[in-house]
């Protein structure tokens, strides 16, 4: 089982993230559950969601206290939650940030992976929401699921032109990781 961390801020799209790579993995024939972890938070508070990936189906349904994979929407959040946290010994970090991985003071036998995923979705959709993108990035990055797949799953959320320009933003990240 694979088993991903999310954070963001409340209004990124967090919760989002969590429900379209759970999609996409169902669609590439993996059983896959996705829940947030939230209260009163309001708009900009800090949020995490989490996802799970498997072969087989998913009885667990705890929060991940020890990720495969961390995803990181809000940079600013690197200095104020300690998002690595029970991170696996060979887990990775995907952070949206313009700094190189070994800029961001992130200890452990990690593997960091940085991409400007706000500057993808500012040329791509013209506004700094840059979920989208993250998940692309992670697809390119882990290969756990299809960009295929992430791209039918943001098209059937997003329908008509706004699907077809965030499925732009997942290509464009995944090739970034993947080149």
């Amino acid at each position: 089982m694979k088993e991903i961390r999310i954070h963001g801020r409340g209004g990124q799209g967090v919760v989002t993230s969590a429900e379209l790579i759970t999609l996409a993995a169902f669609d590439d024939g993996k059983f896959s559950h996705a829940f947030p972890f939230f209260g009163f938070e309001r708009r900009g508070a800090p949020i995490v969601s989490f996802v799970r990936i498997d072969e087989c189906p998913i009885r667990l349904r705890s929060h991940i206290y020890n990720p495969d994979y961390v995803i990181v929407q809000d940079p600013t959040l690197l200095d104020v939650v300690d998002v690595t946290s029970g991170l696996r010994p060979d887990g990775m970090v995907i952070a949206n940030t313009e700094k190189e991985p070994e800029k961001l003071g992130l200890e452990g036998k990690i593997r960091i992976r940085t991409i400007n995923a706000t500057k993808i979705a500012m040329d791509v959709l013209g506004r700094p929401i840059m979920n989208t993108a993250l998940i692309g990035a992670f697809a390119g990055a882990t290969g756990e699921v299809s960009v295929d797949s992430i791209k039918n799953a943001v098209k059937s959320r997003f329908p008509g032109d706004m699907g077809e320009k965030n499925a732009e933003a997942v290509q464009k990240a995944y090739d970034m990781m993947r080149g």
